[in-house]
């Protein structure tokens, strides 16, 4: 299983922009594309229907050798199966979360990854000092993901690279076409969720941000 120490691109497959019948074939065009990580949110399922659909996943992303993270439900990586959880400023505390999400499998295999969003440094550190496994920062611009949300734009994100030592994951209207921007202002690793989702070509896009984030990283 990939390490989260490794991993550079991260795939959101969000229920908001693909369907529930289509869960699989965008999944495993993300693996294809050399995705290092898959998240699920499912943003106004039940728990019911989020833990059936992550178990359709988890042989998916566990033959590919890539972490499946839950957003917003912990207490569900323990049926599913699934290697950790994904938690907003506003949700369970990352002790909480890692709690609800290795309760079932304390001592049997490594705790859950806990990833955590932040929206400002302040945040980030903070994070990072509740024993977050790696962060979201951001959204760098606005986006349709997280309306309401303000961006906060690309200043702090040296600063934040300076000083987290967990993985840092920029977020938030990330596209090919501002991706040399991010990089430059100093992000080594970013998630992108409507411009892999909507690709023609979800392998080939997301081959091309890979390369990209392969090349910053050298």
């Amino acid at each position: 299983m990939k390490k989260i120490t490794d991993a550079l691109l991260y795939g959101i497959l969000d229920l908001g922009y693909v369907a529930d019948s289509d869960a699989e074939r965008v999944t495993s065009e993300m693996l294809a594309g050399g995705v290092d990580v898959v998240q699920l949110r499912a943003k106004g399922w039940d728990e019911n229907e989020i833990e059936a659909l992550g178990t359709r996943l988890l042989p998916l992303t566990e033959s590919a050798g890539i972490p499946l993270i839950i957003n917003d439900f912990p207490q569900l990586v323990p049926s599913i199966g699934a290697q950790g959880a994904h938690m907003g400023q506003d949700d369970y505390t990352v002790t909480d979360a890692r709690w609800r999400a290795g309760r079932a499998l304390a001592g049997e295999v490594p705790l859950p990854l806990i990833g955590k969003s932040t929206h400002s440094f302040a945040q980030a550190v903070a994070a990072e000092a509740d024993g977050a496994d790696y962060i979201g920062f951001g959204p760098l611009y606005a986006t349709p993901t997280k309306p309401g949300r303000p961006a906060i734009g690309l200043e702090e994100i040296a600063r934040v690279h300076a000083t987290v030592r967990i993985p840092i994951f920029c977020i938030g209207g990330i596209k090919l076409e501002n991706l040399d921007s991010i990089l430059a202002a100093g992000a080594r690793r970013v998630v992108i969720v409507s411009g892999l989702l909507q690709a023609s070509d979800i392998a080939g896009y997301a081959r091309r941000v890979k390369e990209r984030l392969l090349t910053a990283s050298k």
